[in-house]
C-alpha cells in the first residue's frame, strides 16, 4: 500500500467520523474547551482563602482587592462557562474568559514563565476558535449581497486560534536523544504544521486529539495522588488545560480549517 493509499484511507476514516459524530461533536468540543474554566472556578470556591492569602502576600494588596481578585475569577469563569454551554451571549462570554486568562497571567506571574504562557496563548487559541464558531457566518443586513469570505473576521480568528494551539505542542516536545523521544518530536512536529497551515486540517487536527489525549490520561493522572498533596493540584491543572486544546482540535475538527487554509486554496486551484 502507497501512501496515497494509505493517506486516502486515513481521510475516509476521518469523514466517516465526522459523518457520525457531526451531531454532538461540537457540544463536546465546547465542554472540553471550558473545562479549565469550570475547574479553576469551582477550585476558586474551595479555596478561597488559600488564594486571597497567596494575591495578598504576593503582591501587599490587602485582603479586600486579594478577595476582589478571587471573587472576579470565581465570578467570570463560572457565569462565561454556563453563557457557553447554553449558548447564549457566547461572543461576551468569550471576551470575558479572555480577560481572564490575561489577569491571571499577569497575577501568577505566568508572563515570566516560558511553558506555562505558552499553554495560556493555545487557551486563548481555543477562545479564538469558540468566538469564530459563535459569529453566523454569511449574514448580511442586505438579502442577496454577497460578502466577501476573504476579508471576513471569522476566516483570522481560525487562522489564529489555529496558530496558538501550535504552541500547546511546543512545551510536549522532548529534547533527549532516544529514539522514541525523537520519533514522537518528529511526528508531533509535522502535525502542528499540518494544524496551523491548514493541510489536511481535519485529519491532522483529529490525530493530534488522540495522541494528547493518551498523553494527558498517562502523565496527568491527579487522580492516582492524594489530594493534600502538592503535585494533585499541579496535574490537575495540566490535565483541565490540556482537555481545553483539546476541544479547540476538536472544533476545528468538527467546523474545518477556515478560509485562510491550503485546504480551502485548493478547492480554487
Amino acid at each position: 500500500m502507497g501512501y496515497n493509499d494509505i493517506m486516502n484511507t486515513a481521510e475516509d476514516f476521518a469523514d466517516q467520523f465526522l459523518r457520525v459524530t457531526k451531531q454532538y461533536l461540537p457540544h463536546v468540543a465546547r465542554l472540553c474547551l471550558i473545562s479549565t474554566f469550570l475547574e479553576d472556578g469551582i477550585r476558586m470556591w474551595f479555596q478561597w482563602s488559600e488564594q486571597r492569602d497567596y494575591i495578598d502576600g504576593t503582591w501587599n494588596c490587602g485582603y479586600f482587592l486579594a478577595s476582589i481578585f478571587v471573587f472576579l475569577n470565581l465570578f467570570g469563569q463560572l457565569s462565561g462557562c454556563i453563557l457557553v454551554l447554553s449558548r447564549n451571549f457566547v461572543q461576551y462570554a468569550c471576551f470575558g474568559l479572555f480577560g481572564i486568562i490575561a489577569l491571571q497571567t499577569i497575577a501568577y506571574s505566568i508572563l515570566w514563565d516560558l511553558k506555562f504562557l505558552m499553554r495560556n496563548l493555545a487557551l486563548g487559541g481555543g477562545l479564538l476558535l469558540l468566538l469564530a464558531e459563535s459569529r453566523s457566518e454569511g449574514k448580511s443586513m442586505f438579502a442577496g449581497v454577497p460578502t466577501m469570505r476573504e476579508s471576513s473576521p471569522k476566516q483570522y480568528m481560525q487562522l489564529g486560534g489555529r496558530v496558538l494551539l501550535v504552541l500547546m505542542f511546543m512545551t510536549l516536545l522532548h529534547f533527549d536523544m532516544n529514539f522514541f523521544s525523537i520519533l514522537q518530536n518528529i511526528v508531533g512536529t509535522a502535525l502542528i504544521i499540518l494544524v496551523a497551515i491548514g493541510f489536511k486540517t481535519k485529519l491532522a487536527a483529529l490525530t493530534l486529539v488522540i495522541w494528547l489525549f493518551g498523553i494527558n490520561i498517562y502523565f496527568n493522572a491527579f487522580w492516582t495522588v492524594p489530594a493534600y498533596k502538592p503535585m494533585h493540584d499541579f496535574l490537575k491543572y495540566d490535565f483541565f488545560q490540556t482537555m481545553s486544546v483539546i476541544g479547540g482540535l476538536l472544533l476545528v475538527v468538527a467546523l474545518g480549517p477556515g478560509g485562510v487554509s491550503m485546504d480551502e486554496k485548493k478547492k480554487e486551484w
